[in-house]
């Protein structure tokens, strides 16, 4: 059964197809956490505040922004949503510590490596005012870039990753500020060095330490924890850690414990495992005189990307308050067991507070089909042998005989056009075949393979060959798209992370074409290779056939986690135009858009490889110049060649469908 027989095949045939329908295809109740639906016109909208009481139609977003005459692509951010996540994460351990009576508070942080771009670190700041939410680095630029932003002296700021001595020092001078600046340990020769420029400065030091757990996260991520983990003290580490502290008379300078399972826990089960562990450190620590008053459980609250891709990686099976109430209950129940202080609780969920806030808008510029023979086709008495044969095989197929075709006729006739084409290919390199029977050949081989795959679709209950299966793949249209997947989707390419898409409009219409999209780069790689969809093949998105004359734009979705920050330069395409995006229901469409940032320019991502316009133009001039004085071309078509180059610059790094 073919990927839209599958889509249809629960669904009354006879009945029209709705936008209800296409949220189901394209599986939007479960990666749009109550953020995005498919309106009654048939467009893809957001409900910026998590609730249905207010819809943005991203499709008339899209609109606004072409007429304004923003280059596409073009990432819009909804930065409500950005505000809703963190309200809800935080209102999440809120309701858990209240429910489980727990006696200390839930203090988030965000880690800006997972998007660290100013206004999205704002906004996430903003919207944590009054849950006192902090933020996280892990490395020296991200820690000179977060500590100014740190002006509520509740709120953390939890130092990770590799630290050298200038940012050791950074740190213990903001803690003489006054500042809750917490450096996580991660080896303990980082501990030593810490201790060294205390010493040198004079001061008691504050750090906490990063464990490393027995307990191992699962899927792609599972290194992250365990004994294979990349950081992380031993046990043995920690309690040589603690007998240096204790000689010196200051165990109270290890404030947290942390833990880190990776980007995404897929099993809540896991995360209890981990927490409990943790906190069984920690209440060792509280019972041998250690004053530790932070627990962190790192990140890894999940996102449901691509739920339902791959039985290797499973969607997120836990909500978001599920979530907050396992590492609540687990921390207070080993606590109460061991009878010590229940600590603060600290998480860094980046991933979760900023992926669904950000949707790419990718316009397709093409579709490439395998060409057919029309409807009406009958060769012409002196077309060679071969294609009277194929063409046979074509009509049989179409007429079934009479009768229903079985799949072993199908497969015979698959066989036989098959070996036509092979035929063909044979005459035509030897020089017997003219070229335009070689294309006939050809168009006649697509033909009946689309003919046996119509035929095999109307057998739904009977077991397809896998050779026919195979058709799939190869009748698959390919949709050429105005985007890198190295620039704009990298984890994609990298890591095999899957993204919801689908298109914004026409979601009231019933797809009929399946595509492999396909982008701008030169790479075989620069493609999307498995797709978000309730059907049971991945490999193929569900689109709509191409307008002539109209745009058709596609919404990848869940964009806004590590795909701004860590895109790639491939073939010099740079990032892409974006658009910030506020709700208002005063406003026409319920929004108002807030800023533009126009996509990095030809002439920035060339100075990034140290190509710079001067050196570019003395160098052009002087090319143009030789054929001038040649007799190539006249000095005033060199003059306006020099000026059409240096024009370019300005340009975006991608395909502009405003070109004429």
């Amino acid at each position: 059964m073919s990927a839209q027989a599958q889509a249809t095949a629960l669904r009354d045939q006879d009945a029209p197809w709705t936008p209800e329908d296409a949220a189901e295809l394209y599986r939007v109740d479960s990666w749009g956490a109550a953020y995005y639906h498919v309106n009654e016109q048939g467009h893809a909208a957001v409900w910026p505040h998590g609730t249905d009481e207010l819809s943005i139609d991203i499709a008339e977003v899209v609109a606004d922004l072409r007429a304004r005459g923003v280059p596409f692509p073009v990432l819009i951010r909804f930065q409500d949503v950005l505000q809703a996540r963190v309200r809800r994460i935080n209102r999440a351990f809120a309701t858990a510590i209240e429910e489980a009576e727990y006696d200390n508070v839930y203090r988030g942080v965000y880690p800006i490596k997972v998007n660290q771009l100013h206004e999205v670190v704002e906004e996430v700041l903003e919207a944590g005012q009054p849950f006192s939410m902090g933020l996280e680095c892990g490395s020296k630029p991200e820690l000179i870039a977060a500590l100014p932003h740190m002006d509520d002296d509740s709120a953390l700021l939890i130092c990770n990753g590799v630290k050298d001595a200038t940012m050791l020092r950074l740190i213990l001078a903001a803690q003489r500020l006054g500042k809750p600046v917490i450096p996580v340990l991660e080896k303990y020769t980082e501990f030593v060095e810490f201790m060294r420029l205390a010493a040198e400065l004079a001061v008691v030091p504050r750090f906490g330490v990063r464990v490393r757990l027995t307990t191992a996260g699962s899927g792609r991520w599972r290194e992250s924890g365990g004994d294979r983990s990349k950081f992380g003290l031993s046990i043995p580490e920690i309690i040589k850690l603690v007998e240096v502290l204790e000689a010196r008379g200051h165990p109270e300078s290890l404030e947290l414990l942390h833990f880190h399972l990776g980007s995404q826990i897929a099993d809540i089960q896991i995360l209890k495992q981990a927490v409990k562990e943790i906190t069984q450190v920690y209440a060792q620590l509280r019972r041998r005189g250690v004053p530790v008053t932070h627990l962190d459980v790192g990140g890894g609250l999940g996102v449901n990307y691509d739920v339902g891709y791959s039985s290797d990686e499973p969607g997120i099976s836990y909500s978001l308050q599920e979530y907050a109430n396992a590492v609540v209950y687990s921390v207070q129940e080993v606590c109460e067991q061991q009878d010590v202080p229940q600590p603060a609780l600290v998480s860094e969920s980046g991933r979760a507070l900023v992926a669904h806030h950000s949707v790419l808008i990718v316009e397709v510029l093409g579709a490439y089909t395998k060409d057919r023979i029309t409807e009406d086709f009958v060769p012409a008495e002196e077309d060679h042998a071969t294609v009277q044969r194929m063409y046979e095989t074509w009509k049989w197929v179409r007429q079934n005989g009479g009768d229903a075709p079985t799949p072993a006729q199908l497969t015979e006739a698959y066989h036989d056009v098959w070996e036509g084409r092979n035929e063909a290919d044979t005459l035509f390199a030897l020089g017997y075949l003219e070229l335009e029977q070689k294309a006939l050949a050809e168009r006649l081989y697509w033909s009946v393979c689309h003919a046996v795959l119509d035929s095999l679709n109307a057998l739904q209950d009977e077991e397809a060959p896998a050779e026919l299966v195979e058709l799939e793949e190869q009748l698959v249209d390919h949709y050429l798209c105005d985007f890198s997947v190295f620039q704009s989707i990298l984890d994609h390419w990298a890591i095999g992370q899957g993204f919801p898409i689908m298109p914004i409009d026409r979601l009231d219409e019933q797809p009929t074409r399946r595509a492999l999209l396909v982008d701008l780069t030169c790479d075989s790689d620069g493609k999307v290779s498995h797709y978000v969809s309730a059907n049971d093949d991945k490999r193929f998105m569900p689109v709509h056939a191409l307008r002539e004359g109209e745009p058709y734009d596609l919404g990848f979705f869940l964009m806004g986690a590590y795909q701004d920050i860590m895109g790639d330069a491939h073939n010099l395409f740079g990032r892409v135009a974006e658009a910030h995006v506020y709700a208002d229901a005063e406003e026409p469409g319920n929004y108002y858009i807030e800023k533009i940032i126009p996509a990095t320019s030809i002439r920035d991502m060339l100075a990034s490889v140290q190509y710079f316009p001067n050196d570019l133009q003395r160098r052009m001039n002087h090319l143009i110049r030789q054929k001038v004085e040649a007799g190539v071309i006249r000095p005033k078509a060199g003059t306006e060649l020099l000026e059409q180059y240096m024009r370019c610059f300005d340009d975006s790094t991608y395909f502009d469908t405003r070109a004429k």
